[in-house]
């Protein structure tokens, strides 16, 4: 085959190649090219040597579209490109892409040629669609996957399976869904699929396939990561990086559906001081505003809440914080109702509440009037804010829990993604509504002042999300043990989606199937065992609705539920040294709180699909015990089998130690090789914990509130074995002065032949920071945390390097 000269430049000029009976032309581009093949055009937009952007539109089409999620701006990439026998490859210095010229089909490998992805061959498609009177197309992709490949990601949902292989998702959000159209694969690559409609997603022999009702093309990112942390680094590279949350957010937080008065919430935060038990967070649930005429508000108007000035203030003067609940719709009777109304800048259809009335069922005799606003919209995010910061937190509210971000959507009818938006129809933008919404509140408060971060509890989430200082939770669950056991598998693909921030109703929100609520012993068990879990998740926090969820509901002190309650709220804030240096890690380096062990394991092919352990951090895997063991039946009276507390016969579970590391018992300090599944006890105080070996894990103090003792006498615990490093993270807490450099860093490394621990010079400053503390080195700690543990050596640090020799 005779090949025409190339000519090329990084400007942008024509060159011309020859591929089987077809005349191509392509041309080089400032981040890539463009090639016009028999039946699409594909652009390939270099972002980085590791991120490539695959756009695909029918022959002859056009493309203009602005991403919602993606905020990089394109690196110049070294490229070199050669094209023969009718096949074009570009070579950045992390991936190799190959385009076939006839028929547009692309393959994917990394630099050393080890393949990747490929796209089907003819599995590009466009079909004609009319959205709301614009024409459009119906997009798809079908790639294909290696056999045995498990892939993660794809946000939030709850069927218990980790790797998403043989699944079938209609992404739409939703109260316990959360889309995320993001997968990565064990083999170290990952697929965003920037759409933001209604999305396909099927994975069969056929092939592995995103189908999204409207777009005018194909538009994807192919990012090679080597392994999971380096893909999820590509992926926030691409759609922003995580800020960092105050400390206080990773103490313990109570709420529940809903506190009804302002003296109640208080008193809450009063009975937890007065029991000695730790809290940092109270949050305040809806209807603090009224009727639901008067629905999201923003304001106190409820009698019930007569001095909201005073209410916050005695929640702070407690030391403790307070969030407070705010919705992405509002009542007709409501000043933002009737601003946004004025403007066009509502949706019109149906979203809770259905009815006037607060009672059950809705009376839809009296209808509510309540509608979503256009968030797409940023006049309408500035009206949106005006209210927020005016009504609630210009009175000193530390962050906000921003419910039915998804939003809503009821009696669904298919008209209703005819509603116009700022960006187009609901149709074409839907899935990204929670990103526009947080990101909106997100935004204000960054630019309304820097010295409170910004925290949003939220039950929606987007690609990006991220960036906006949001911590998801799973939504209104129910409260089962097939729940609780399905939330780990939610929370690992959530934080494989790229969001490191995660967590769930402690408890479950609906409490229907325990028709005797916390007098069940099988619920007080569920919720102990809930707890547990919720100790090791990004946030710590009871919810739910039903019945009460405070610690003094479930007994008192000297009383086993209780007790394990206590115990475990103890034992977070005694790791909050450890959390907060994690938290460190996901902002500067990208990584991830709650990692399912595919992520440290990569090697260990039995580590690929385990759904039921996670570790936290990159040193504690965490099995949470998810099935009844405390409970037995007792007579039947009426309907019931009353159920009985049976803690006599201490019962077990097993863990697999993933390959590759050596670990430690947490609760004894027992020794035991990786590659293998172990058996431990689990009375209804304790949880399998694994520290693997080469561990640092700093202790702190016993609190009441997580800002209550400085770090200044900190036990460190050693877990020999293996090389390991930590690095002691300590800022302001609760403002941005970390983003100028307003931070210090001590890093320890453990020298496993020597026996030694380095610590390394005190680096960097800021206002009040510890010049002079004491280390108590603790080797591999017997008892979990107690006081059984024996302590060898004290080192007093004045911010210069030591060596230590054990």
């Amino acid at each position: 085959m005779k090949l025409s000269k190339l000519i090329f430049s990084w400007t942008g000029l024509l060159f011309f190649g020859t591929a089987s009976l077809y005349a191509q032309n392509y041309q080089r581009t400032k981040l890539g090219v463009k090639a016009s093949t028999v039946t699409v055009d594909v652009e390939l937009q270099f972002y980085s040597p590791e991120i490539v952007r695959v756009i695909k539109t029918p022959k002859g089409g056009t493309w203009n579209k602005t991403s919602l999620s993606v905020v990089k701006t394109p690196e110049l990439t070294a490229l070199s490109i050669k094209q023969h026998d009718g096949l074009l490859e570009l070579n950045s210095a992390k991936l190799k892409v190959t385009l076939n010229l006839k028929t547009g089909r692309l393959m994917f490998a990394g630099a050393s040629g080890r393949p990747l992805l490929n796209e089907q061959e003819n599995a590009t498609t466009f079909l004609p669609f009319n959205d709301a009177g614009s024409s459009t197309y119906t997009v798809s992709q079908t790639f294909e996957l290696e056999k045995d490949e498990p892939i993660y990601g794809l946000g939030q949902h709850q069927r218990g399976n980790l790797s998403q292989r043989n699944q079938h998702y209609n992404l739409v959000q939703g109260n316990t869904d959360d889309v995320v159209p993001f997968i990565q694969s064990v083999k170290g690559y990952g697929i965003f699929w920037d759409n933001y409609s209604p999305t396909e997603f099927n994975d069969d022999q056929s092939g592995t396939r995103f189908r999204s009702d409207v777009g005018d093309g194909v538009d994807y990112y192919l990012m090679s990561g080597e392994n999971a942390d380096g893909v999820i680094a590509c992926m926030r590279d691409l759609t922003g990086q995580a800020p960092m949350f105050p400390l206080w957010t990773f103490g313990y937080w109570q709420s529940k559906e809903r506190y009804k008065s302002q003296d109640e919430l208080v008193g809450v935060v009063k009975k937890y001081r007065d029991l000695q038990v730790p809290l940092d967070g109270i949050i305040q649930d809806w209807q603090y505003w009224g009727s639901n005429y008067l629905w999201n508000a923003m304001d106190f108007l409820n009698a019930d809440f007569s001095n909201p000035q005073k209410m916050i203030n005695d929640v702070h003067g407690m030391n403790a914080h307070m969030i407070i609940s705010i919705w992405s719709s509002f009542g007709p009777q409501t000043k933002p109702y009737k601003e946004l109304n004025n403007k066009n800048m509502l949706f019109d259809f149906a979203t809770w509440p259905e009815s006037g009335s607060d009672k059950w069922p809705p009376n839809m005799d009296y209808p509510s009037g309540v509608r979503v606003y256009d968030a797409y919209n940023p006049e309408a995010r500035d009206i949106y804010w005006k209210y927020a910061n005016k009504g609630l937190f210009s009175l000193g509210i530390d962050g906000w829990w921003m419910d039915s971000t998804e939003p809503d959507h009821l009696s669904f009818k298919p008209t209703d993604f005819d509603n116009k938006t700022f960006l187009g129809s609901f149709r074409k933008v839907r899935n990204a509504y929670p990103l526009m919404t947080v990101g909106g509140v997100s935004q204000h408060q960054r630019n309304t002042g820097s010295d409170k971060r910004v925290f949003i509890l939220t039950r929606s989430a987007f690609a990006g999300q991220q960036r906006y200082g949001a911590n998801t939770w799973s939504g209104d669950i129910t409260s089962s043990w097939q729940t609780l056991k399905q939330q780990i598998p939610t929370g690992l693909n959530f934080s494989l989606s790229g969001i490191p921030y995660w967590n769930s109703d402690i408890g479950g929100f609906f409490l229907s199937k325990f028709r005797r609520k916390l007098a069940d012993p099988e619920y007080r068990e569920l919720y102990t065992r809930w707890i547990e879990f919720g100790a090791f998740c990004p946030m710590m926090r009871s919810h739910g609705a039903d019945a009460p969820r405070e610690i003094y509901q479930f007994g008192s002190k000297g009383e086993k539920v209780y007790d394990a309650i206590e115990k475990f709220i103890n034992i977070r804030y005694r790791f909050l040294p450890y959390i907060y240096a994690a938290s460190r890690e996901v902002t500067a380096h990208q990584s991830s709180l709650m990692r399912a062990l595919m992520m440290d394991f990569p090697e260990d092919r039995n580590a690929w699909d385990v759904n039921n352990e996670f570790m936290f951090g990159k040193s504690i895997l965490v099995n949470p015990v998810t099935s009844p063991m405390y409970v037995k039946a007792g007579n039947v009276v009426g309907r019931d089998t009353i159920k009985l507390e049976d803690f006599g016969t201490v019962k077990g579970q097993v863990t697999y130690l993933p390959k590759g590391s050596d670990w430690y018992d947490f609760w004894t300090g027992e020794k035991m090789t990786g590659g293998q599944s172990v058996s431990r006890a689990t009375p209804i105080d304790i949880i399998p914990l694994y520290v693997k070996a080469g561990a640092i894990l700093p202790l702190g103090p016993r609190v009441q509130f997580a800002n209550e003792k400085r770090w200044d006498n900190l036990d460190i615990a050693l877990y020999p074995g293996a090389d390991g490093d930590f690095t002691l993270y300590e800022d302001e807490n609760d403002n941005y002065n970390y983003e100028k450099g307003k931070y210090s860093e001590i890093e320890f490394h453990w020298d496993n032949r020597s026996r030694t621990l380095k610590i390394s010079d005190q680096k960097g400053s800021f206002d009040g920071m510890i010049k002079d503390r004491r280390f108590n080195i603790i080797l591999t700690p017997k008892g979990g945390l107690s006081d059984s543990s024996v302590q060898i050596k004290s080192i007093d640090y004045k911010g210069h390097s030591l060596n230590i020799k054990l």
